[in-house]
């Protein structure tokens, strides 16, 4: 996820109405937790989601501000695990990433298996993390015994779909 970002693109990645999630940054603005960028261009480092090295600003730039990164930690600490309950009305999301998180490569067969789930569940939560840009497929022809935890063979040749957490799921769960 980009560090800061403009409304047409954050509402494309959630696919929202651009007016909702402008009148939004507007209330969040308001309410001191994202703050205007500034300046009149915006480094990579930045703007993840660009691809140059400098993008220059025919936007209005958003970003969190000290209060909006601290609201976030307290709530992550307060109760990521429920929000997931409650979320994805499953009880098995957050497990479910959390042992994708430690396993490393994994298909939905195995994850089925551990979690004790149907297939058809489990492949639906996966389908939901994907969109929401939590979990990615792993590309490999052939999967490493280390990037492979919860099955110890020296190689796998990737039959199945082999998922893995994407970086914004790995950076949540740093703060657990």
């Amino acid at each position: 996820m980009a560090k800061t970002d403009y409304a047409m693109s954050i509402a494309r990645k959630l696919k929202v109405n651009t007016a909702e999630v402008s009148k939004l940054l507007r209330y969040l603005e308001e309410a001191g937790l994202i703050e205007r960028s500034s300046g009149s261009a915006i480094k990579k480092t930045e703007a993840k989601l660009k691809l140059t090295l400098e993008v220059r600003k025919h936007h209005l730039y958003f970003k969190l501000s000290r209060d909006g990164e601290l609201l976030i930690r307290e709530l992550i600490n307060a109760g990521l695990e429920e929000y997931f309950r409650i979320y994805f009305e499953n009880n098995k999301t957050f497990a479910l990433l959390s042992f994708l998180y430690l396993a490393g490569c994994e298909n939905s067969i195995t994850l089925a298996r551990k979690l004790s789930l149907p297939q058809d569940i489990t492949k639906g939560i996966v389908s939901e993390l994907m969109d929401l840009e939590l979990i990615s497929m792993c590309m490999g022809k052939i999967i490493k015994k280390k990037h492979r935890k919860a099955k110890p063979k020296k190689e796998t040749r990737t039959h199945h779909k082999y998922y893995r957490t994407a970086r914004l799921w790995n950076l949540l769960y740093r703060y657990i």
